[in-house]
């Protein structure tokens, strides 16, 4: 089954936001690509710049964690220095497998195999992981600070 998940925000990562509103955003989630049964092949993130003017994506990661988030997260994909323009859609495909269509070409590929039903996905202004989970580590405000997006699908903490 396609689950498209756009923009479902863990309450208790809400206190980043501040004044601030991201120019770049995660548009939509898919995971459960490749499983029996699977729409597409591949797990994937999609960006969208919702802005006035170009976003420069190096240096910023996709980065994952399970729905209850008892580890760290991990680097999923690390974005290229290109531009993305006002309007345009950026896809990060993730993990791969054997069942589902496959996904249109993807801008970058990264790794993280992405459940089904529940997880988060960040896009995060840094190269290092976050050493955080929303769970039984909650980020710091040095780690909130470089979060640039957050999309907790599922039951995600």
């Amino acid at each position: 089954m396609l689950r498209l998940i756009s923009r479902v925000l863990a309450v208790g990562f809400l206190s980043f936001a501040g004044a601030s509103q991201a120019q770049v955003v995660i548009s939509q989630v898919y995971g459960a690509g490749g499983n029996t049964g699977a729409t597409y092949n591949r797990d994937f993130v999609e960006l969208f710049n919702r802005g006035a003017s170009p976003v420069a994506l190096g240096g910023l990661t996709v980065q994952y964690s399970s729905a209850t988030g008892t580890g760290n997260f991990s680097v999923g994909a690390t974005l290229p220095a290109v531009n993305l323009s006002p309007g345009q859609y950026y896809l990060v495909g993730m993990s791969s497998g054997a069942n589902g269509a496959p996904l249109p070409t993807v801008d970058v590929s990264g790794t993280s195999a992405m459940a089904t039903a529940a997880g988060k996905v960040v896009l995060v202004n840094s190269t290092t992981a976050l050493a955080c989970n929303g769970g039984s580590t909650p980020c710091s405000a040095p780690q909130l600070a470089l979060i640039v997006d957050l999309v907790g699908y599922g039951t995600a903490n």
